[in-house]
């Protein structure tokens, strides 16, 4: 299982949100000090989500995440606001290796297409979910799709890579859904990464059981409920 260590930004600083909600958030400090500490303890991969670009549909920290990717070195993929091929191109260029897709894998599939045309696995598509119900422009909007049907849009189009966040754990240091998950692995011929709620060792240990291919750790690394070093045992 591949961990991913998470940076989400906000006004150029990291910042964690309870259930996506903006204005519960708490600032962790200098994103780019924190992917340099990821690097030193050994991380082979940062996900980062640009809050603002989430909301907004531009990218007002692009370049402070390509800095990121350049400095450190290592896998970086990130999402939010990611709604054009030129914004793509950008991101890539810049050395982010992994560009995920959210609100524009549903408001535009020619967009989704494309990106898997052009780009192959470099892209990914993130389903954030509440209640089974994908959440759009940073989790304020229904899609109107399922998780359900937007994995099975996403695996149409040749995409493998689904970022799965289940949005009443994210933050809420509650859990993960395993059985979500689990469910989601043994359903779909998909490279699975789960994210929200992952808040203790066993958690990891439980994903690892259940085949997911990779896990985000957010807020447990900040407030130390997980040690990234632990974490990393599970690391590919």
């Amino acid at each position: 299982m591949n961990i991913y260590p998470a940076i989400d930004i906000i006004d150029g600083q990291a910042v964690r949100l309870l259930r996506g909600d903006y204005e519960k958030k708490t600032a962790y400090g200098s994103p780019l000090d924190i992917a340099l500490d990821f690097l030193a303890e050994g991380s082979k991969r940062i996900h980062i989500v640009d809050l603002d670009g989430a909301r907004t549909g531009e990218a007002p920290n692009l370049g402070l995440i390509t800095k990121i990717a350049s400095e450190t070195g290592l896998f970086v993929e990130v999402g939010g606001g990611i709604r054009s091929l030129e914004r793509i191109r950008e991101y890539l260029d810049g050395g982010v290796s992994r560009v995920i897709l959210g609100t524009a894998a549903i408001t535009d599939p020619r967009l989704l297409e494309d990106s898997a045309r052009l780009f192959g696995s470099r892209i990914a598509v993130g389903a954030d979910a509440l209640d089974g119900r994908v959440k759009i422009k940073g989790w304020r909007d229904d899609s109107g799709l399922t998780l359900d049907e937007l994995i099975n849009r996403v695996t149409g189009c040749g995409i493998k890579t689904v970022i799965c966040t289940d949005i009443s754990r994210d933050g809420a240091m509650l859990g993960t859904n395993i059985p979500l998950y689990k469910r989601l692995k043994e359903q779909y011929n998909i490279e699975l990464i789960a994210s929200g709620g992952v808040s203790s060792m066993l958690d990891i240990a439980a994903l690892s059981d259940a085949g997911v291919d990779g896990c985000i750790i957010g807020k447990a690394y900040y407030t130390g409920a997980i040690k990234l070093k632990e974490a990393l045992k599970y690391d590919n």
